[in-house]
């Protein structure tokens, strides 16, 4: 029986909690994969050519790739507490499941990452020039690793493969680790994750070095670190769009409910238009839409006049399967989240494209609105991932494990008082970790390296093409 207190139940806080301490969390989660392969790229640079330009950049960035590696690793940590808290009854039925590559994170790729991340802090002239780079790509490499399980993990909530229901104790019981590992939603979700942190680190060190080449600080080496910037986020925001059509696809086949959600498409059609705006209700009354004809059919289905499943449609067939109740998220949630996560990502790609024209052109440095504007853009990557977490996590509602287990059945069954004390407590150090975090980051980030050899500081304005 759910307990209330002031009106409000424990399943409302606990799902508060949850998505607080998730969207926080994965703030940094991206930015340190991305950053992490940026850094070991500056560092390749400066060993293969002797640049010093390059080992400023990668000194530079550095620091903030540790920053937020650290900031990342405690909300991680504290994160993980709320399983057992909110979620014991959830933690119980998966835990069989959720529990192995989680353990396989922690024990390979985070040991990894924090072992050679020592080496790389404390190794510097102490250990070879090689051995050094090698630790920085190791430490990238644990970090896409560590993805790798966590996303396999949530991939196996929004696709359950490889299990059976203990019949006595009704929990999940993994049968083939492969399975889960090679599961459809995973390779899909994996690959749109890896490139989206990609495009966050290369805008991040864009955004940066934009804004001191506006205030003239060392040209050679953020210009040089701008243009490795500029490749990626062209390259990443491609990969992002296609890699995000993949699981476009896949996702209409296993959770038809969320696209028709995302859509605000109530009744099944053929040849579905796809909804650029809506203004007024989403609730099938709009007051005001702008439509582009069979777009949706050809994302969902890859055919111009596929079929395209409803709301109305799907929720008979979900309580006729499951039991009777709603099967619908909350459409205007699913709606807008998924159009500012594609209207974010399209803007990145032209960010890069009109910076790599830029730089075709010879003209980047001395661009003042379009390095001002590469500065603010610092903030579009990490909305883009917070409205893409929340479109997948809320777009699978009701289900916390699709198909078998609702979120209503998972939640803790204490009482709502010591989740919302632990709802405050955690807002409270996750507020306290963003100012930090923030104060330290701009902080480091506005700090000019020095260039420390006299010859190079009198070439530097010959040194930037």
């Amino acid at each position: 029986m759910e307990t209330f207190i002031a009106g409000i139940s424990t399943l409302s806080l606990a799902r508060w909690q949850f998505g607080i301490t998730t969207v926080f969390h994965f703030l940094f989660v991206p930015l340190t994969i991305g950053l992490g392969l940026l850094v070991a790229v500056l560092q390749t640079a400066a060993y293969r050519t002797g640049d010093l330009s390059y080992d400023r950049m990668t000194k530079f960035f550095g620091k903030l790739f540790l920053v937020n590696f650290a900031i990342g690793v405690v909300t991680g940590i504290v994160q993980e507490f709320q399983f057992g808290m909110d979620w014991s009854r959830y933690s119980v039925f998966v835990g069989n499941i959720f529990g192995a590559p989680l353990a396989i994170e922690g024990l390979l790729a985070f040991f990894m990452e924090s072992t050679f991340l020592g080496i790389w802090i404390f190794g510097r002239g102490r250990v070879s020039k090689r051995i050094h780079l090698a630790s920085i790509w190791l430490v990238s490499l644990g970090t896409i690793l560590s993805a790798a399980f966590i996303v396999a993990a949530n991939s196996w909530m929004q696709h359950p493969v490889g299990y059976t229901i203990d019949a006595k104790t009704h929990q999940a019981v993994m049968t083939n680790f492969w399975a889960v590992m090679t599961n459809s939603t995973f390779i899909a979700a994996y690959g749109h994750v890896l490139a989206s942190a990609f495009l966050t680190g290369s805008v991040f060190m864009l955004a940066i070095a934009a804004w001191h080449l506006r205030k003239g600080h060392d040209l050679a080496g953020f210009g040089k670190a701008a243009r490795v910037a500029i490749v990626v986020t062209v390259l990443a925001s491609i990969a992002t769009m296609f890699l995000g059509d993949n699981q476009a696809k896949e996702m209409e086949v296993q959770q038809p409910m969320k696209m028709a959600a995302a859509e605000a498409l109530y009744n099944t059609q053929s040849g579905a238009s796809f909804s650029l705006l809506t203004i007024g209700d989403l609730s099938d009354n709009p007051v005001f839409q702008v439509r582009v004809p069979h777009i949706l059919s050809v994302l969902a289905t890859n055919t111009w006049d596929g079929k395209v499943l409803g709301i109305n449609q799907l929720q008979k067939q979900a309580a006729k399967k499951y039991g009777a109740g709603s099967y619908v998220p909350v459409v205007w949630l699913c709606y807008w989240s998924f159009r500012l996560m594609v209207g974010l990502g399209i803007l990145l790609f032209f960010l890069g494209g009109i910076a790599l024209w830029l730089v075709r052109k010879q003209r980047l440095e001395k661009s003042p609105r379009f390095l001002r504007f590469a500065t603010w853009m610092v903030l579009a990557p990490f909305l883009a991932n917070s409205f893409g977490w929340i479109f997948t996590e809320a777009g699978r509602q009701p289900w916390v494990v699709y198909g078998l287990l609702k979120t209503s059945k998972a939640v803790t069954l204490i009482s709502p008082g010591y989740v919302a004390t632990s709802l405050i407590g955690f807002t409270a150090i996750y507020s306290l970790l963003a100012v930090i975090e923030i104060g330290l980051m701009v902080r480091l980030a506005k700090i000019p390296p020095v260039i420390e050899t006299p010859e190079e500081a009198e070439r530097v304005p010959e040194l930037i093409y």
